[in-house]
């Protein structure tokens, strides 16, 4: 099939790369979101999938708002007939979806119906899920709600960060997202309807939502740790200032602390919450780099007390 790909940031370059490798389809252009500040210096840089896609000679559409008829008008001169789509993050109005016959099809970093949005592996480490996976399915107007085609699941990880499963359902999906295309062109693959129970959704996550409440048990502590790793970093607060948490251990035998009261010995770190406490094994100060917690914690020199949060 002729195809148009949709995609933005490094996690939809995967898929891209399997739908380029393979034999069956021809990916004639990439459409991705504009250029953007970048980095400390916020130098305006493409896009991951863009540096890819230009990287192997492919047409790069960047509207503006994918409703642009300049863009509509580009899309239905190339033709295609069908649109892969991964982590776009763009709305697609109906004039777009009409466009390739054989539809706009996404691939999503969950097991649908369950958590539906933009932050599905978040949530579900945060929620404490033990499987989750990737689907394909065809867009339509509501939110990740259309029929599906295929599904891949993924074990959840005790130590996983969001970081460390989005990068193996990356992969794992680029496969599923080739096949489906494989599927659709010789049509032997079908959409099958979500079922309506088990909807959750997986809205974006706030930075108010990445702060960690100290009073909750240690296993939640930990999953927030790891569901906001590496964006948009769960933190808290030590004097006054904002303290991003990179990594947290459980430590059941550690008890006595109340909620966020802070111990520091000569290698290690512990905090209570609102069950037994978590070692802090790596810290990112206000302004700083990430470093050890030990190290931190030599350096601002810890009172019998203290707390965390605030």
């Amino acid at each position: 099939m002729r195809l148009v790909f949709a995609g933005t940031p490094e996690v939809a370059v995967p898929a891209l790369d399997a739908l380029i490798a393979s034999e069956r389809h021809e990916v004639a252009a990439v459409v991705t979101r504009p250029d953007a500040p970048a980095g400390r210096g916020r130098r305006t840089v493409a896009s991951p999938v863009a540096e890819r896609a230009e990287e192997a000679g492919i047409e790069v559409l960047k509207p503006a708002r994918p409703r642009d008829e300049d863009f509509l008008a580009r899309l239905r001169g190339i033709a295609p007939d069908c649109c892969p789509v991964v982590a776009y993050g763009a709305l697609l109005p109906r004039a777009a979806l009409d466009i390739p016959p054989r539809g706009w099809v996404n691939l999503h970093f969950s097991l649908l119906p369950a958590w539906r949005g933009a932050a599905p592996v978040q949530h579900a480490i945060m929620a404490g899920d033990e499987v989750t996976g990737a689907a394909t399915f065809l867009i339509e107007e509501g939110l990740d709600s259309g029929p599906v085609y295929g599904v891949v699941t993924e074990e959840i990880r005790p130590t996983d960060t969001s970081g460390d499963l989005l990068t193996r359902l990356a992969f794992a999906g680029a496969g599923l997202l080739a096949a489906t295309m494989d599927g659709i062109e010789d049509g032997t693959l079908r959409a099958a309807p979500q079922p309506a129970e088990g909807v959750s959704l997986a809205p974006k996550i706030t930075v108010e939502d990445a702060r960690v409440d100290w009073s909750a048990p240690a296993l939640r502590v930990d999953r927030v740790v790891r569901g906001c790793s590496p964006a948009p970093g769960a933190w808290t607060v030590f004097r006054g200032e904002r303290l991003k948490l990179r990594q947290v251990a459980l430590a059941p035998d550690r008890t006595g602390l109340d909620p966020g009261e802070l111990s520091a010995g000569k290698n290690a770190v512990y905090a209570g919450t609102g069950s037994h406490a978590v070692e802090l094994l790596w810290v990112q100060p206000q302004g700083k780099k990430p470093m050890a917690a030990a190290d931190w914690a030599r350096g601002v020199r810890i009172a019998p007390g203290e707390r965390l949060g605030g």
